[in-house]
């Protein structure tokens, strides 16, 4: 029967005694966990603001009109010409509206769907802003604020002003910070938007929005739908686009296709809206495990060399343990537990470390104008990288203990007392 407090008790005490070895061993492990811990809090951190750039400005499916070439030609239509052969050039895109037939009730439906967590419909038109003597073009784009707000985080990107202010006033607009700069306009100021038929409209400037996109700040701008509506002279059934938020974006693709069948209608998911920065993003998330697993496994082989050396300065303690009495498995169990202790010791303190630095990161100030709403570095605290911490110190000083211990536990005690 192995009888626990003594084993315990002897491997303490190995470790008191040779306090250095110990504390060597302790912080061989501690600081490959913390370095783990920091590495993958970080780079898993990184990621995700990337992921959130994108993915939070784009909806998990997109409903519009799409421009799509005739598939057949007049010609075709006759009947003295059907056995004929007709060689046609440049095929010209049918005539087609922009608006979605029938919006409000498939936005009805669409919000009676237990998988949608919103939708929410746009009216975007091709517009020209004009100030003094610049007169740049772009996009105006009607939208229920409130509700953009509350599926899409929108108001994390309106760096002046407040998504109630655009909602509280009726001739409003969210102006893009590139066009705001190029403008030299802010908020409280008028800005005159011309449509392609030509007829001016002013709108109070009440919030500049940043999207990181340049792209998008230089062209893109927001007003209430109503608004809209009526500088392009339409009715309130007029909606371009219908953006669709899930509670599992993972049914955005199949979702899809079923809309489109159904309303016969274009439907875009979000991993077809996005196929480039998906392979971007499953490669970032490839190199952050590759570079935490290399981490660890080099962490466990510096732990396995410290406890072979430790054990191997114990070689005259086993030869005594087992010349009074003690077997091969109490032997081989006295210092498993021995660099158990090692492992759970350095482990906690690796986590601490490991936690401390990530906080430390996550304080330094990182500013750019690309990204307004970034104030310091990002760090992910997800506790399972905690879990698997932990569970790494102590599985992988288990190992190095059991490899030199059953070495231990096959000496000869006679050997060792005699010197040979």
């Amino acid at each position: 029967m192995i009888n626990w407090p003594v084993i315990l008790n002897i491997a303490k005490t190995h470790l008191v005694t040779k306090m250095k070895s110990s504390a060597t061993a302790a912080l061989g492990v501690t600081f490959g966990i913390g370095a783990y811990i920091t590495l993958i809090s970080f780079m898993t951190g990184l990621n995700e603001m990337l992921d959130g750039l994108v993915l939070n400005q784009t909806p998990h499916i997109h409903l519009y009109n799409e421009i799509e070439p005739s598939e057949t030609q007049p010609v075709s239509l006759y009947d003295e010409f059907k056995n004929s052969f007709n060689i046609v050039h440049s095929i010209k895109p049918r005539q087609s509206q922009k608006k979605i037939h029938n919006a409000l009730p498939i936005l009805k439906y669409l919000k009676k769907d237990k998988e949608v967590k919103g939708a929410t419909p746009q009216l975007r038109a091709q517009i020209f802003y004009l100030s003094g003597s610049i007169d740049l073009s772009g996009n105006l784009v009607g939208v229920d604020i409130m509700e953009e707000t509350r599926l899409s985080s929108m108001d994390d990107y309106i760096i002046q002003g407040t998504p109630e202010a655009l909602k509280n006033t009726e001739n409003g607009i969210i102006l893009g910070s590139g066009l705001a700069e190029k403008m030299s306009l802010s908020v409280g100021e008028r800005v005159q938007i011309s449509t392609v038929g030509g007829d001016i409209f002013p709108l109070k400037i009440v919030g500049i929005y940043q999207s990181g996109v340049a792209d998008v700040d230089n062209i893109q701008s927001y007003a209430n739908l109503k608004t809209v509506q009526r500088i392009m002279g339409e009715a309130q059934n007029y909606i371009t686009d219908i953006n669709i938020r899930l509670y599992d974006i993972t049914l955005a693709p199949t979702l899809a296709k079923r809309l489109q069948k159904q309303f016969a209608i274009k439907a875009t998911d979000i991993n077809e809206a996005n196929a480039q920065f998906e392979t971007g993003s499953n490669i970032r998330d490839l190199i952050t495990y590759a570079v935490s697993i290399t981490l660890l496994i080099v962490a466990g082989f510096g732990i396995y060399n410290i406890l072979n050396m430790l054990i191997y300065e114990k070689m005259k303690d086993i030869a005594i343990l087992k010349a009074i009495g003690f077997s091969g498995l109490d032997v081989q169990l006295i210092f498993i537990s021995q660099a158990m202790m090692i492992g759970l010791v350095g482990g906690v303190l690796g986590l601490i470390v490991g936690y401390g630095l990530a906080r430390l990161i996550d304080n330094v100030a990182f500013e750019t104008s690309a990204l307004p709403t970034i104030t310091t570095y990002p760090i992910s605290y997800n506790i399972g990288y905690y879990v698997i911490g932990i569970a790494f110190a102590l599985l992988s000083t288990f190992i190095a203990g059991w490899f030199p211990s059953a070495k231990a536990r096959r000496i000869d005690p006679v050997r060792i007392i005699r010197g040979t």
